[in-house]
């Protein structure tokens, strides 16, 4: 290994391949058509992202119904909650295989149809077996959603809109979250858990038929030698320059990287393959989904005593994930992708030291908790939360890239479902304060880790990303 993939801070500038700072920021007018029909791409893939935050966050309130349904104790309570974590493991195992296979855009159709289907079967279940079964199926396809949909948007995206618009299914899946809280809250009166479940149906046809108009990914087709189809494709979301000289750094890169899965495990693609399994590790263990799935359980451990109030206030929690998202996106092609973040990692451990100090104080303050919870989250989606997606879907060989995306996301799905599952135990355990505690640790580990390995990727091609990791 390198002396720089051995850990020293990494620097990537933006001169390569001839491309200028003038060339990245004026090559794509936002008022062209290709600009349109680049964000209008990115934006109905997103909706796969709006599933999966749908989907995994539903769960946060009809949790206190299902819990009364079925009877459940902590531990079974445990295994509804976190069992769509362990279909989407599956799922990101098997998406990318089946993507470098077959192209983006079929797995994405199925996976529509796949959302739809088991959305109703979970609304529908009548006893424990078969509403656990539903939710994997849920998973599977958030899963293959979560590997898939970054994937795909970053293919298409030119570089230097790439991180808003990789960033788009960041807010897609804090807006599904959000109206997932804002679901549940106005089926809570009624205790309608099954509603709350099923409405997902809706974004899954609208995304099945979306999905029909959509182009294959440019990259996956120049890896099957289909040249000519991805210029076509590219000339309709770039200016013709900008499609030629992509397309002939995508024939150099396929023709000279043929490569397979054990090959990023080489010296070479060490420092990448490391960067996306540790993050994803990280994004976890730092204990935002036990914040996402168990926001009402929490305030009613703060002193919200009724469903419903613990419910409301979850909804303020999901709005202001939804805003803050926006300001990454807004900010992640100017600012960078490094300082954002290292400040969102240091405001998530401020934000936990804070919430174990207050679940320890004589007197819990349940509002200076909701705002403990609400500055953990907006400082979650500002940095950890989106440019995770962002950098696995850009650091990566064209030839794997679908292969090594799977690898990074499965390890962030296997990471969630331990810390969900433990989560109530830990707390009976270590108690609140203490299990927050133990989650600024894992801010810190992060921020160390952030700062000594994560390169600066802003205004570069994938293919510029990728030839950099000889240099």
């Amino acid at each position: 290994m390198s002396s720089r993939a051995a850990g020293c801070r990494p620097q990537m500038t933006s001169s390569n391949s001839g491309r200028s700072a003038t060339d990245a920021g004026d090559a794509l007018p936002r008022n062209s058509h290709s600009y349109r029909h680049a964000l209008l791409i990115a934006i109905t893939a997103a909706v796969g992202g709006l599933l999966f935050g749908y989907d995994t966050s539903v769960i946060s309130g009809a949790i206190l119904f299902v819990r009364k349904q079925f009877q459940l104790s902590s531990a079974q309570t445990e295994l509804a909650v976190s069992i769509v974590l362990a279909g989407a493991a599956l799922g990101a195992a098997v998406a990318g295989y089946f993507a470098d296979r077959f192209g983006r855009k079929p797995v994405l159709l199925v996976n529509a149809i796949i959302f739809g289907v088991f959305a109703v079967a979970t609304g529908l279940s009548n006893e424990l077996t078969v509403f656990l079964v539903a939710r994997f199926f849920v998973g599977l396809a958030v899963g293959i959603a979560s590997m898939i949909t970054p994937l795909y948007i970053a293919e298409l995206a030119p570089a230097r809109l790439r991180g808003a618009f990789v960033t788009l299914n960041q807010l897609a899946i804090v807006t599904g979250i959000a109206v997932a809280y804002y679901v549940d809250f106005l089926f809570a009166d009624a205790g309608n858990w099954r509603a709350m479940f099923i409405s997902a149906v809706c974004p899954s046809l609208v995304l099945l038929v979306a999905l029909i108009f959509l182009p294959e990914s440019p990259r996956w087709l120049a890896t099957r030698s289909r040249l000519d189809e991805a210029l076509r494709v590219l000339s309709r979301i770039e200016t013709a320059q900008e499609a030629e000289r992509d397309l002939q750094e995508l024939r150099q890169v396929t023709e000279m990287d043929n490569l397979s899965f054990r090959d990023l495990f080489a010296a070479r693609f060490r420092r990448p393959l490391l960067i996306g399994v540790l993050l994803a590790v990280f994004q976890q263990i730092t204990g935002v989904n036990t914040i996402i799935y168990y926001t009402p359980t929490i305030l009613q451990m703060a002193g919200f005593e009724s469903a419903s109030r613990a419910i409301l206030a979850t909804v303020l929690v999901g709005a202001v994930n939804l805003v803050f998202t926006l300001v990454s996106l807004l900010l992640l092609d100017r600012v960078g992708r490094r300082p954002l973040l290292m400040l969102g990692i240091a405001g998530m451990g401020l934000s936990l030291i804070h919430l174990g100090y207050l679940f320890g104080a004589t007197h819990v303050a349940r509002n200076a908790i909701l705002l403990d919870v609400i500055a953990y989250l907006a400082s979650f989606a500002i940095g950890l939360g989106p440019i995770f997606w962002l950098l696995i879907s850009e650091i990566y060989p064209t030839t794997v890239r679908g292969q090594a995306m799977s690898l990074a996301t499965v390890v962030i799905w296997v990471s969630d479902l331990l810390v969900t599952i433990t989560f109530l135990t830990l707390v009976e355990r270590l108690g609140a304060r203490g299990s927050f505690w133990l989650y600024a640790a894992a801010c810190v580990a992060a921020l160390f880790f952030s700062a000594r390995m994560v390169p600066e990727t802003k205004g570069r091609t994938l293919e510029e990303i990728e030839t950099s990791w000889t240099m």
